[in-house]
């Protein structure tokens, strides 16, 4: 995901781009939300590897994006050179002028606390300027972190501390918006089942790229151990005809800085 708060910021671009792409491709149908138009500029918070901000560019828009990953904004300038990347925290960020947009895919919920966020988009943004965004809602992967917290309890565990993900619902997440100066247009939550690349591997792959934090700390047996006890506790539900899918919820916003 285009991530900009992970435990040890270690993400792994390669990995991202070979067995993930399914999160910037999904990140498409936003970017017909955000419309972007020749001229206007726009920022991409938490732009991964490059790939949507590549395509506002092709837009004609003047785009930054903005990673918190310092190995993330690494690849998207070897993919993207003529385009502008820099490490930023969503939660504290500050550029030189304001844009007409702030898009953001697949990166929220890995920001806490979303309030200093929203803060800094609201701060980066003209008046009148829009906010577009889609990340995990409330119950997003809600059986994938049911099932490793089972698998931690297993090795006496706690699993509740090691969740460093924010999914929240519609009305709790519009209501912060609304609290920093922000008019939401259009807000919407739905179901988005995911499909993970390589078989039989696919929910593994998942679990190391996404939920290191629930790994971190344990031995190599362990993690073996946890991941395949989450594998034994989904394959009657997430896997079918040799294809993993995970169970995704997103919330979809545009608000207007008002």
């Amino acid at each position: 995901m285009n991530q900009l708060l992970i435990p040890n910021n270690d993400w792994d671009s390669s990995l991202y781009e070979d067995k993930h792409a399914f999160v910037w491709q999904y990140g498409e149908d936003l970017l017909k939300l955000l419309n972007p138009k020749p001229g206007e500029s726009i920022l991409d918070l938490g732009c991964g590897t490059g790939q949507l901000t590549e395509k506002i560019a092709l837009a004609g828009a003047e785009v930054i994006g903005i990673d918190n990953a310092a190995t993330m904004i690494e690849k998207a300038r070897q993919n993207y050179p003529h385009l502008h990347f820099q490490v930023a925290d969503a939660r504290n960020f500050q550029l030189k002028q304001p844009f007409d947009a702030v898009f953001s895919n697949a990166t929220l919920h890995w920001v806490k606390p979303a309030d200093a966020a929203i803060a800094s988009i609201h701060q980066a943004l003209k008046l009148g300027g829009r906010f577009v965004a889609e990340f995990g809602g409330k119950g997003n992967v809600q059986a994938i972190v049911k099932a490793l917290y089972t698998a931690l309890a297993e090795i006496n565990i706690t699993a509740e501390s090691l969740n460093s993900w924010y999914f929240p619902s519609i009305g709790e997440y519009a209501s912060i918006l609304e609290q920093h100066g922000f008019d939401v247009n259009y807000a919407i939550i739905f179901p988005r089942p995911t499909p993970l690349a390589e078989g039989e591997a696919g929910i593994k792959n998942w679990i190391e790229m996404f939920a290191g934090s629930f790994l971190a700390g344990l031995s190599t047996e362990q993690q073996i151990q946890v991941t395949q006890t989450v594998e034994q506790i989904l394959k009657p539900t997430l896997y079918q005809e040799g294809i993993w899918t995970a169970d995704y919820r997103r919330i979809r916003i545009f608000a207007i800085k008002v």
